[in-house]
């Protein structure tokens, strides 16, 4: 008898975990999660992915930094396009760029067909991105004008320091 049951508990343990590894095969007559869903839960996972990359220290940041690279330059698909663009977002590190992440992310948010989970999130991404690269244009054009203005300031106090009084 507890044997059975034990065989029991076993059987719902590995039943209920088997949607954990997507790439495992499902038992006959089970629904195979559709690539949406396959998305979303992808999508999921990054999100917990980067959370945790940003608390690493640098040289663990730095090292999944050449790890997502080497996933994107062996798979370009959308899912390694989101990650490295994932990371090199990451406000803080020494690696932040996100003039690359935005063109990572490009081809995947502009696309015009229907949007996956995995569209949605890197439009999303796309955008957040972009304009963190607008606001940090138009500071350095703020601040350039600023540089200006106090420069006519600082000759105006000198001209009128060498008139004669």
């Amino acid at each position: 008898m507890d044997r059975i049951a034990a065989a029991l508990v076993l059987t719902t343990a590995l039943a209920g975990c088997a949607n954990l590894w997507p790439g495992v095969v499902s038992p006959v007559g089970a629904d195979s999660p559709s690539r949406e869903e396959r998305e979303a839960r992808q999508v999921v996972e990054l999100i917990g992915y980067v959370q945790r990359v940003a608390a690493l220290q640098a040289d663990e940041q730095q090292r999944e930094l050449n790890a997502s690279s080497q996933i994107f330059s062996k798979d370009r698909g959308a899912y390694g396009r989101v990650r490295l663009a994932l990371l090199l977002s990451l406000p803080g590190t020494a690696f932040s760029d996100d003039s690359k992440a935005v063109g990572l992310l490009e081809p995947l948010a502009l696309k015009e067909t229907a949007a996956t989970p995995m569209q949605q999130f890197a439009g999303l991404l796309y955008a957040q991105i972009a304009e963190r690269l607008r606001e940090q244009r138009r500071t350095a054009q703020l601040k350039e004008q600023l540089d200006a203005l106090k420069d006519v300031e600082r000759k105006i106090m000198e001209r009128e320091q060498a008139r004669p009084r």
